[in-house]
């Protein structure tokens, strides 16, 4: 289903089961999941959590549920832990402790937006029912038809897989119209735009193009899943407050990664 902007500019719902393209008209998306790397959590001058940073995600993540939209997100752990940065330890139980951080980050963001008055379930991909539902892919479902914002941690639970592909792989379960990932640059350049002064942003951008040129939007196994399933990806700067709704109504907003024309 679809977002739409009437006259009086409030939002009503479409009569779309299934929306994955942007329209130039104000559609937007009425399903979404937002990706964000654990970085988003961590303070400007180091790792750990910032409570500034949570507040920020939990008002605009506030600001989109209060337009009627459906919201999940994945969330990283960087801001903790990095496995592939701990060679000492074997990969897989590296993985595993990765997955654990990104418990820890969802359970910060939960808190912020509960002290919204969000209501917010948290499912994990490893039982730990003391601090989480197990994720149940119709139950995660019901949630969002509840108006409840539902994130998803501890990745796929399993090890050697990244939260992009269960960013991708959670967007597909649960019916998302579009993947949003929630970054530190306004959307897909060329080349890294702090090391390359004349990178280009691209405005649109294919799958192929992406998995032929190695742009860094995420890896290789996410884009082929969005790929395989035509889910678009919509790259954009999250540090710009109010982005999260721009991209949701539809507005042209960062980089939209997508299989053929709108």
């Amino acid at each position: 289903m679809a977002l739409d902007a009437d006259a009086a500019g409030t939002i009503t719902r479409g009569a779309h089961a299934h929306v994955t393209e942007r329209s130039p008209e104000g559609t937007g998306y009425h399903r979404v999941l937002l990706k964000l790397s654990g970085e988003a959590f961590a303070p400007t001058d180091g790792t750990g959590i910032s409570t500034e940073a949570t507040a920020l995600i939990g008002r605009q993540l506030a600001e989109v549920v209060d337009l009627g939209a459906q919201v999940a997100v994945v969330v990283g752990g960087g801001n903790i832990w990095r496995g592939r940065q701990a060679p000492a330890i074997e990969r897989s139980r590296a993985d595993y402790m990765g997955m654990l951080a990104t418990v820890m980050n969802s359970l910060a963001l939960q808190d912020s937006l509960e002290k919204l008055h969000v209501p917010t379930r948290v499912q994990t991909a490893i039982q730990m029912t003391q601090l989480a539902e197990p994720f149940i892919p119709l139950r995660a479902r019901r949630h969002l038809e509840k108006g409840r914002v539902v994130i998803f941690a501890a990745g796929l639970g399993v090890p050697y897989f990244s939260t992009d592909t269960c960013a991708a792989q959670r967007a597909l379960e649960i019916g998302a119209n579009a993947l949003l990932k929630g970054t530190k640059v306004d959307g897909v350049y060329t080349a890294d735009p702090k090391l390359v002064p004349g990178a280009s942003r691209l405005a649109e951008v294919g799958y192929v193009d992406i998995l032929r040129e190695g742009y860094q939007v995420m890896d290789a196994t996410a884009i082929s899943l969005c790929m395989e399933n035509d889910l678009p990806i919509i790259v954009f700067d999250l540090w710009e407050e109010g982005n999260i709704r721009r991209v949701v109504m539809g507005e042209t907003v960062g980089s939209l990664v997508h299989g053929g024309t709108r």
